[in-house]
């Protein structure tokens, strides 16, 4: 005879196993023993070249590096040449409607400068900042995790049955879920961020996939609904055949921004897949005389 309860525990703890994504710096696995999550963590700067002066004013690309659109001490990057302007005096007095500028060629090497003449401002020249650069900005000095995954039957303490519901979690704290804060400064503009997880997506190993609103409710065994289907995320009709299935999940955060006038850009959508968690089901048996 079969009991109804879901799932089966082994008497002793298995080692939980885990499978992460390729080339993903942040992967997330459940354990029965999980440690204390992290905090959001930091970004990395914008990277570049060293030009002697203070950056800001969005961020270029030259020579393959990356550097700041504008510089203290250069003035303003052209795209097209791949030199830095910045007003100056020149050997004599400028004509009329032209200025003299300072030249530093080469993405900002200080060592090929020189003082040009000009009929207008080089393309790019005082450019205001971009608030969506700046949101990008603000976005990458915190860390949107991957959700840690937990499922029921697990694996490692006992396997489930054909057809009985499976249930699936995730941590439910601000670090996995958010919402995550942070904003960026340019010359007077604040973007301010908001993080927050839209929607998880669970792909259960079998070319099925349960989308959930939100982290999910844990199984107790020893709860009321202990052998009935998840009140918010599980697999209602569970796995219609035998075998040990690869249970990952894909979080989608939405962040939203907004300047410090009150505009609200587009918000910018990113994913997280976690690593996967093993599922094992059998076959209900039925007992006769």
């Amino acid at each position: 005879m079969v009991g109804g309860t879901l799932p089966a525990f082994a008497a002793k703890r298995a080692d939980p196993g885990g499978e992460c994504p390729v080339d993903q710096p942040d992967c997330s696995v459940w354990d029965d023993e999980p440690g204390t999550p992290g905090g959001p963590g930091g970004g990395g700067d914008n990277g570049g070249g060293n030009s002697g002066g203070g950056g800001g004013g969005g961020v270029c690309q030259w020579g393959g590096r990356t550097i700041p659109c504008y510089d203290s001490l250069l003035g303003w990057f052209n795209n097209g040449d791949g030199c830095y302007y910045k007003v100056t005096n020149g050997p004599v007095a400028p004509p009329e409607d032209q200025q003299w500028y300072l030249q530093t060629c080469n993405g900002g090497d200080l060592g090929a400068q020189d003082v040009v003449l000009r009929n207008g401002p080089p393309p790019g020249y005082g450019a205001p900042p971009d608030p969506q650069e700046l949101a990008r900005r603000a976005l990458a000095s915190i860390k949107l995790l991957p959700a840690r995954l937990r499922v029921a039957p697990r694996k490692s303490v006992g396997p489930g049955l054909v057809g009985l519901p499976v249930w699936m979690w995730a941590t439910p704290s601000a670090n996995y879920f958010g919402p995550l804060r942070a904003s960026a400064t340019d010359r007077g503009l604040t973007v301010s961020i908001e993080a927050k997880v839209d929607q998880i997506v669970w792909d259960m190993g079998n070319d099925v996939e349960v989308p959930c609103d939100g982290p999910g409710t844990p199984y107790d065994p020893k709860g009321s609904r202990a052998g009935q289907s998840s009140p918010d995320c599980g697999y209602d009709s569970g796995y219609p055949k035998a075998g040990t299935y690869q249970v990952g999940a894909t979080t989608h955060w939405k962040v939203r921004w907004w300047t410090d006038g009150g505009v609200e850009g587009e918000p910018i959508l990113q994913t997280r897949t976690s690593g996967t968690v093993p599922i094992q089901i059998n076959e209900l048996q039925v007992v006769t005389r």
